[in-house]
């Protein structure tokens, strides 16, 4: 666990920072220097923070998230997932979007990143998921035999990674929902709900 002795405001301008660097520079080419200097901070103090770039970037990108999982519990499955689209601004969406395509390579590449990726943000992002999943199982909502229940993740993933890779176009808040509403909820058994 790290130690925090920034301010939440501090925190949120340096996560902003290193995204920024992201960005502009990729992953491989961004340096805790870099950081350093654009957030006018000491690399003692990024390094006592953060155990180094692959925590930094996947915390950055964690707290960075529009809208946090565990927060949504509108009482239905599928209040839950238009939830999880509602906050999304398209413009920031489709930064997002090319910058996660931009850390694709460097996942491979890097096994440390990869893990704290996994530590940081999938692992409890997908643990978020599962429990929506799982209240809506609790609920009768959800038939506990659909085999479609531990894939949903692997869906709305999917849903990023296909439109601009077959259509060349980007998500959209728009194209999210209708695509919960045509191929999630469905494959979950909520069509005709």
């Amino acid at each position: 666990m790290r130690r925090t002795r920034l301010t939440p405001e501090r925190e949120a301008e340096l996560f902003d920072a290193v995204l920024a660097l992201l960005r502009e520079v990729g992953y491989d080419a961004l340096t805790m220097d870099a950081v350093a200097a654009r957030t006018r901070s000491s690399k003692a103090t990024l390094y006592r923070q953060w155990k180094g770039k692959p925590e930094l970037v996947a915390t950055a990108l964690r707290r960075k998230k529009p809208v946090s999982l565990a927060d949504i519990d509108t009482g239905s499955v599928r209040g839950d997932l238009h939830a999880m689209l509602c906050n999304a601004d398209e413009a920031e969406m489709e930064r997002d979007a090319a910058l996660m395509r931009g850390l694709g390579s460097a996942i491979h590449a890097n096994p440390d990143l990869h893990r704290a990726l996994r530590e940081l943000l999938i692992e409890p992002e997908a643990a978020a998921l599962d429990a929506m999943i799982r209240r809506g199982v609790d609920r009768g909502e959800l038939a506990p035999g659909n085999p479609a229940l531990g894939y949903v993740a692997h869906m709305m993933i999917g849903a990023f990674i296909a439109r601009p890779l077959i259509e060349d176009r980007p998500v959209s808040p728009d194209y999210l929902a209708r695509y919960v509403d045509a191929v999630v909820l469905p494959a979950l058994g909520l069509a005709d709900r």
